[in-house]
């Protein structure tokens, strides 16, 4: 059993109705709740209830139209957790926004003012956005190469970072005698100036209560990893295999030491439950089985960057493109062609395979054979916890919580409850200093 100052972390990955991308035409979810504020807050209340770190949301800022539709009522992350850290205390509240689309002022007091209002609780999921359809929402007729992109995001958190420290800690005196609302010698400009952003500041909210956000990263690319070793204080990821999983945490692990640092890695987990296997398997064929070929091709196809829309879906993958061609999501791309050359699939499998969690592990089984699994890579150092992605909401959350959970506590895996009251505090992580303490 693990040592108990070891144990691990989960967040609730909010999306829609289900993680299954035909979550919304089963009949154990009603559609029509992805519009629905409540919903989102039944999940919060429902995952703080069970101690998890947070819940996270991820984010686009495009939407397809050649058959591409999934569920719509995909909230902005910012004013979705804004309105969730009313209806909580405790849980932390992850949001993804894309360096690529954004500037480093504005999105500083989002996250600034979300920290403030929801009392040390704000997660900053880093993304730097892949494909052209988002660049094309934004005056660019294509996006930026993936190493420019990497580059620009990584001056994009010097920014940032400045900014959060831009007022120190003691800055607000609050004298009302003196009329001293604010130290002026300690509020200060940044005076940034480089290839992608000039940035004068000083922030124009005073340092909030987790001094940053937590920082998050999701990409697994060369770059990706790089990035993250430098940045990130957790990653999101996605291995189809445990030696995988293995392979990309030590790694990971030992380029964020060589900076002095350390880092969490959470995969994510799709747990598709049953009483019994076989319970659980009639879930998986129900969900596929509601799959739009039409859809799921489209998608597949802007991803492998290949046009899959004639392909016969019972053959194998046609050849595919070197991955140094790929300017898009590579990390993605290489997980779903070693998937499908691994596993022989067809585009017909190979579609079902992924309409589960998008390339994240989809796990079916009984609550014991979910929680093994789970135990498994957290102690053979493949991960420090999941993402745990319901192929159907609220019932497959709940399902988690009630079956899965009790079993992880009896092994003494993870928390009864929570011992302190920020999202760092969950992770276990020191609040940062500041630039000029």
């Amino acid at each position: 059993m693990p040592s108990a100052e070891r144990q691990l972390h989960f967040n609730l990955f909010l999306m829609g109705v289900g993680h299954h991308e035909a979550a919304w035409r089963h009949p154990r979810t009603d559609p029509a709740r992805a519009g629905d504020l409540a919903h989102y807050q039944g999940l919060a209340r429902a995952a703080e209830a069970a101690a998890f770190d947070s819940v996270f949301l991820a984010d686009g800022v495009e939407a397809r139209t050649d058959g591409g539709w999934g569920l719509v009522g995909h909230f902005e992350p910012l004013t979705l957790l804004s309105a969730l850290a009313t209806a909580t205390e405790r849980i932390g509240l992850i949001g993804t926004v894309s360096t690529g689309f954004t500037e480093p002022y504005n999105l500083a007091r989002q996250f600034a003012s979300l920290d403030h209002l929801s009392g040390g609780r704000a997660g900053w999921n880093i993304v730097t956005s892949a494909g052209d359809r988002a660049a094309q929402n934004f005056g660019r007729d294509a996006n930026q190469e993936h190493a420019v992109r990497y580059q620009r995001a990584d001056e994009y958190l010097r920014v940032a970072t400045a900014l959060w420290d831009s007022w120190e800690d003691d800055a607000l005196p609050l004298d009302r005698e003196s009329g001293r609302y604010a130290d002026p010698a300690k509020v200060h400009e940044i005076n940034h100036a480089g290839p992608h952003f000039r940035v004068r500041g000083p922030l124009n909210i005073p340092r909030s209560p987790q001094g940053h956000p937590l920082l998050v990263q999701a990409g697994s690319s060369d770059a990706g990893r790089a990035f993250a070793a430098r940045w990130a204080e957790a990653v999101f990821t996605a291995q189809q295999t445990l030696a995988d999983g293995q392979a990309f945490y030590a790694g990971l692990k030992r380029q964020a030491a060589a900076h002095g640092r350390d880092v969490r890695v959470l995969p994510g987990v799709v747990p598709v439950l049953g009483s019994t296997e076989e319970e659980a398997r009639r879930l998986d064929r129900e969900l596929d089985g509601l799959i739009s070929p039409e859809r799921s091709v489209g998608v597949l196809s802007s991803v492998l960057g290949v046009d899959l829309s004639g392909h016969p879906l019972d053959a194998p993958l046609p050849p595919l493109p070197p991955i140094a061609e790929i300017n898009g999501a590579k990390s993605r791309f290489a997980l779903i062609r070693d998937l499908a050359e691994r596993e022989r699939l067809t585009l017909r499998q190979l579609i079902g395979r992924l309409g589960g969690g998008r390339g994240h592990q989809v796990v079916v089984g009984t609550p014991e054979h979910v929680a093994d699994h789970i135990e498994t890579w957290f102690t053979r150092g493949a991960a420090d916890g999941f993402n745990i992605m319901p192929p159907v909401l609220p019932g497959g959350f709940t399902d988690f919580t009630e079956q899965v959970l009790p079993l992880l506590r009896k092994r003494g895996l993870f928390r009864e409850r929570y011992t302190g009251r920020t999202l760092r505090e969950h992770y276990g992580l020191p609040r940062p200093a500041g630039a000029r303490r």
